[in-house]
């Protein structure tokens, strides 16, 4: 079992003015999420989450084990943890509590919980828990999130290319949490855009991890920056990408695609948002 976790930096708006792809790649892509066997994390100090994939293979469960790196004794003794599972079935273990995970379901675990196990029921089609952590000061109750029981919000449509159904897993409006809001999009076919009319959202960062592409040969092309100085990085499925509260967060894919969203900050709204006029951005 490999564990890694990597640090990403807090940006000012200035500091990317003169990035190259290079540079813009290294400091807000993670390329690689999903490594059978392998827990791979990112560790942004936009506002302190944690993000990245448990990749567990059948018969050697996975536990994140993080202690003197966030100076705690365990790794949810200061936090709260969401996942999304995007593989074949698996289960999660929460301090000796067993549940079963199927494609698509997720998870909400309050602060305080102290053994967290994944597995998956085969290598050959693992489970894929797409995990998101945050700081917490509270601890709200654990909670099961099938895809079924998910918030469907019906958007866009295909004259603008934008039709897509967003799944609220973690909100505000059906669940307390600390600050961690967590959902998962998916464009109808025919359909490229995402979060377009594009928005910035200063009280609250966000991460993007795109998937579920319609062929391999399949690209998005994210957009971040200041909405007067954008700027954009290709993603091949399963990879994710950092977006600073200043920043505008929007994409475009040679096919339809999905993708998995997680927001955390200084408040939980929704729709506490500032849109962003199209003749305004560059």
């Amino acid at each position: 079992m490999s564990f890694k976790m990597v640090t990403r930096y807090a940006h000012s708006p200035k500091d990317i003015q003169h990035y190259d792809t290079k540079e813009l790649r290294d400091e807000f892509l993670m390329d690689k999420i999903f490594s059978l066997g392998d827990i791979l994390l990112t560790y942004t100090y936009n506002d302190r989450m944690i993000f990245g994939g448990v990749t567990p293979k059948a018969g050697e469960p996975l536990e994140i084990n993080l202690d003197k790196d966030l100076g705690v004794d365990y790794f949810l003794q200061r936090r709260e943890l969401g996942f999304i599972n995007i593989g074949g079935s698996g289960s999660v273990t929460i301090d000796g509590q067993k549940d079963n995970i199927v494609k698509h379901d997720g998870y909400y675990i309050g602060m305080g919980a102290k053994h967290v196990v994944f597995e998956s029921d085969s290598s050959d089609d693992p489970a894929k828990f797409y995990v998101v952590s945050t700081p917490a000061h509270k601890t709200y109750p654990n909670k099961k999130l099938p895809f079924k029981d998910a918030i469907a919000m019906p958007m866009g449509n295909q004259k603008d290319m934008n039709k897509r159904t967003i799944y609220k897993y973690i909100d505000a409006s059906s669940m307390d949490t600390c600050q961690l809001q967590m959902g998962y999009t998916v464009l109808e076919p025919g359909n490229g855009w995402n979060t377009m009319p594009c928005h910035t959202h200063a009280r609250r960062m966000e991460t993007y991890m795109y998937c579920e592409f319609g062929s391999k040969d399949t690209r998005v092309f994210h957009f971040m920056g200041k909405p007067d100085e954008s700027k954009h990085i290709v993603l091949e499925p399963e990879q994710a990408v950092v977006n600073p509260s200043w920043s505008i967060h929007c994409g475009v894919g040679t096919t339809n695609y999905s993708f998995i969203w997680a927001m955390c900050g200084e408040n939980q709204t929704y729709d506490d948002m500032d849109m962003v006029d199209m003749h305004d951005l560059r």
